[in-house]
């Protein structure tokens, strides 16, 4: 039962944006911090990746985990109304997630996805921290393609 009326959720929902996400801010300034330059949510390519390293051929993908149904997360939980239209709506963000992903991988490009729960919750700044030398030992060490980083 939503404890908002149908208004009310309109707008809420309205005021949630698809980039620069508490989540994305947090990591990108704890890697322009670290000395990288990148590029954000660039339009040009395919998905528009949170974060672009052209001198890697790397991109960053971060996620939050109710709107990409991170299964077995607990940030993410089904909503009980409306069902039909959220199943459709979380399958449609994973199957577009997951061809952006191949796209990235056919063009010899690397991939790293950030799950929202890996940054989130108590001691976040350390998470945080922990995140960013993740991100920066995949970009220098060149061998590892893709990058799944959970919570």
């Amino acid at each position: 039962m939503d404890c908002l009326s149908k208004e009310e959720r309109h707008i809420a929902m309205s005021h949630i944006r698809s980039k620069d996400t508490k989540p994305e801010k947090q990591v990108r300034s704890a890697l322009f911090r670290a000395g990288f330059r990148f590029r954000i949510c660039d339009k040009r390519y395919p998905g528009k990746p949170d974060i672009l390293f052209p001198r890697y051929y790397a991109v960053v993908f971060i996620n939050g985990c109710f709107w990409h149904a991170h299964e077995h997360c607990k940030y993410f939980s089904f909503p009980k109304s409306n069902t039909a239209f959220w199943q459709k709506k979380f399958n449609r963000n994973k199957e577009r997630d997951a061809q952006n992903i191949h796209y990235y991988q056919e063009q010899c490009w690397r991939v790293c996805l950030v799950w929202e729960c890996a940054i989130r919750g108590r001691h976040s700044r350390q998470k945080i921290e922990k995140v960013t030398d993740m991100i920066i030992k995949w970009l220098e060490e060149p061998d590892e393609s893709f990058l799944e980083i959970r919570g």
